[in-house]
């Protein structure tokens, strides 16, 4: 009984967010939606760094409530939200996806719109494919090839597709964007712009 207590207490401590340099915590932004989502909400992923925060803060509390690849596949997240929100529309459906991971299939928002798959996408934004970076870092010190990203306004993208979209750029500003995206009736998009420096939680 006294190896459990500790087991559990050490992974709870892991489980408190960490404070990293910034405005926008994202630890304790994932906390927080595991505070406000209800335990059946599916959240999803694709492949990158980010999924390090969505992994460790959210605590996932029922069967298929998580969807993410095992083959580390970048874009995966928004047709997995789309799926899963045709499937149980009654379930609220929140895709993570990096700024590189979210373009590779941002064009889904197109099939959420069509469909009525009222998704959440939060995108973390850092301007760059940060797992890839971090290996080179790690690897090739000095030599960071074809990482930053030039990305288009993901706000504008998202209304054109016919989709709501918010940027936050600091963590206060979240909830009041997620209340928004929860009470619009179509596909919503949530801007968080993070520092490109902070790969890790």
């Amino acid at each position: 009984r006294a190896w459990l207590t500790r087991a559990r207490e050490s992974r709870e401590a892991w489980q408190r967010p960490t404070e990293l340099p910034g405005p926008l915590q994202l630890g304790e932004i994932v906390a927080w939606l595991g505070r406000r989502l209800p335990a059946d909400a599916v959240i999803s992923n694709g492949a990158g760094n980010y999924t390090l925060w969505v992994h460790r803060f959210y605590p996932y509390r029922g069967w298929g409530s998580q969807l993410a690849p095992t083959s580390g596949s970048m874009g995966y997240g928004l047709p997995a939200a789309i799926a899963a929100k045709l499937a149980r529309p009654a379930r609220p459906a929140v895709c993570f996806a990096g700024d590189g991971c979210f373009q590779m299939t941002c064009q889904e928002l197109a099939t959420a719109v069509q469909y009525g798959a009222n998704v959440i996408v939060v995108v973390v934004n850092n301007g760059s494919y940060g797992s890839i970076r971090m290996h080179q870092d790690k690897h090739y010190p000095g030599r960071r090839y074809g990482t930053d990203l030039v990305n288009p306004d993901m706000v504008a993208l998202a209304r054109a597709y016919g989709a709501g979209a918010a940027r936050v750029e600091r963590t206060e500003q979240f909830a009041e964007a997620f209340e928004q995206a929860l009470a619009a009736d179509r596909p919503f998009l949530i801007e968080v712009l993070i520092d490109p420096a902070i790969l890790r939680p």
